[in-house]
């Protein structure tokens, strides 16, 4: 049998992301909570996202958001993070509220949340980047996830991680 190297990256694509997944789920989250929703997306469900940041891109007149949905386009898998904002309880004051509670009713978003998505995606990247796999972390591709309502649950703060293997990463040189 003769396996063509586009049908084995995209066999790599699909088992590094159920390892990034896997990386994100098992790093450390403060105070032991699991706010950390993720999921992996390809085709037709990966088109819808990349139309969502279009539109994003014309609303905001923002060039680099639209930049990011031909990168998403051109890559077979994209990884998306998330996180919930539930308080945590320590009363930290790190979001300049007197407590959780505050910080919850304001919409504060709470430090140890933040802090554990950027763990989980460190993590989740740094598997892609072992594994050989191009990748990007983008804002632009959270956001329209947010907006078309792919997370399961109130997701407050979240990235997507397109993955590519390429002769040349499309995430360099971008203009």
């Amino acid at each position: 049998m003769k396996i063509e190297p586009k049908d084995a990256h995209i066999k790599h694509i699909v088992n590094v992301a159920s390892a990034m997944m896997a990386a994100a789920r098992t790093a450390p989250k403060a105070n032991g909570m699991d706010n950390l929703e993720c999921f992996a997306l390809s085709g037709e469900e990966k088109s819808a996202l990349t139309a969502k940041m279009r539109e994003v891109a014309a609303i905001t007149r923002e060039d680099f958001i639209a930049r990011d949905a031909d990168n998403v386009d051109g890559v077979p898998m994209i990884v998306l993070f998330g996180t919930r904002n539930a308080p945590y309880g320590v009363n930290c004051g790190y979001c300049g509220k007197e407590s959780c509670a505050a910080a919850a009713e304001s919409g504060a978003m709470c430090f140890f949340a933040a802090h554990d998505l950027g763990l989980a995606v460190g993590s989740a990247v740094s598997v892609a980047s072992d594994m050989r796999v191009d990748n990007r972390v983008m804002y632009s591709a959270g956001v329209a996830a947010k907006l078309l309502g792919l997370f399961e649950g109130e997701v407050t703060a979240a990235v997507g991680v397109p993955l590519s293997v390429s002769e040349k990463s499309p995430f360099f040189d971008r203009g």
